[in-house]
């Protein structure tokens, strides 16, 4: 991992460097070299921490980061040397960026690597030991194929994609620039689709493809079906967590963003800028409209038109109050038929006053 100094690490953060209490010469402090970010609990001296969740400000009189980032309203409960800014989570990823040491998931091309006569790689791309890239397939300027990856017949990878090791891109699914796929991942597999003949499946071949934009993330063991005749899309920006599954002609508009273990089914169309927490389950041919918040375990039954969040799901407790809550519930509907029986009384009695 590469040092930096406190003064550089300012400068490309556009932060204000303040020093601590105690200290006087910035210039000095400028000089501090600092060696990897750290979190305020952990840090020791030479690394920089951040201050994004007002929980942790606590933190802060035990710290022993030699410079920590918060905003300026947080100044006031530390001492210390620090960078004052408008944002230190976004910091904390650029200097997270700068400071990453991540390998390359390629380099160069392996004898191993199976690649058709017929495919198109760039001379700049890597292609790992074990990869197999099928006829037709055109992998574009400086990407990285990993280690065991399958490239199928006509799959078209834009330029500078990292995809990991043990990813499978079927046939004629296209990526834009700059995506990273994680390991195990699998990008245009058969929608789940069937007709059912007196009793007996009948399989429906998924003949539309599964195009996904620019600069999208899609983490480990997560599965994205191609379309029955239309293609799934996946716009710029989107990011993905691990193990969730977007059925076949899922649409998932510019920016949204999807936590692990959540599930979208079929024709489904999500708009932009949404945020779906882990554990949600959403219903096939419905919409969800621009800048919808699902928290976790939600789930979605029908179409929603209007941004906010959206919860559903009950909290943990003890167990023993969840079973009396669920005992409850079984019996709501004929809770219901009394309220309403009682209501019907009352209003009887009111009229007779």
């Amino acid at each position: 991992m590469q040092d930096f100094t406190l003064a550089y690490l300012a400068e490309y953060l556009g932060a204000e460097l303040v020093c601590a209490h105690n200290e006087k010469d910035t210039k000095a402090v400028g000089e501090l070299v600092i060696t990897r970010i750290a979190t305020l609990e952990s840090a020791q001296s030479g690394q920089i921490s951040f201050l994004a969740n007002k929980k942790y400000r606590k933190q802060l009189d035990i710290t022993q980061a030699s410079a920590v980032i918060l905003t300026d309203a947080d100044t006031q409960y530390f001492e210390g040397t620090k960078l004052v800014l408008v944002n230190p989570y976004l910091a904390y990823a650029k200097l997270a960026q700068l400071m990453d040491t991540t390998p390359q998931s390629a380099n160069g091309v392996h004898a191993s690597a199976v690649i058709h006569p017929d495919a198109v790689v760039s001379s700049s791309a890597s292609v790992a030991a074990n990869a197999v890239i099928e006829a037709g397939a055109i992998i574009g300027d400086d990407c990285q194929i990993g280690p065991g990856c399958f490239i199928g017949e006509r799959a078209k990878i834009g330029a500078n994609c990292k995809i990991w090791a043990n990813a499978t891109i079927y046939h004629e699914v296209e990526l834009g620039d700059n995506c990273i796929i994680h390991s195990n991942t699998v990008l245009g597999s058969d929608g789940f689709g069937f007709a059912n003949e007196q009793g007996k499946w009948v399989k429906i071949p998924q003949l539309g493809s599964v195009i996904i934009g620019s600069d999208v993330e899609i983490g480990s063991s997560t599965t994205v079906d191609r379309g029955a005749l239309g293609n799934t899309e996946i716009h710029s920006n989107v990011i993905i967590d691990n193990q969730c599954q977007i059925a076949h002609n899922v649409v998932i508009g510019q920016g949204t963003a999807m936590a692990a273990c959540s599930v979208i089914a079929g024709s489904t169309k999500v708009g932009q800028y949404c945020q779906i927490a882990g554990l949600c389950g959403i219903n096939g041919h419905i919409e969800i409209c621009d800048s919808v918040i699902l928290t976790g375990m939600a789930m979605v039954t029908s179409s929603i038109t209007e941004p906010g969040v959206y919860s559903s799901g009950i909290p943990h407790g003890k167990n023993r109050d969840w079973r009396k809550q669920m005992t409850h519930l079984r019996h709501i509907g004929d809770m219901n038929k009394k309220i309403k029986e009682l209501e019907k009384i009352t209003a009887t009695l009111v009229k007779v006053e």
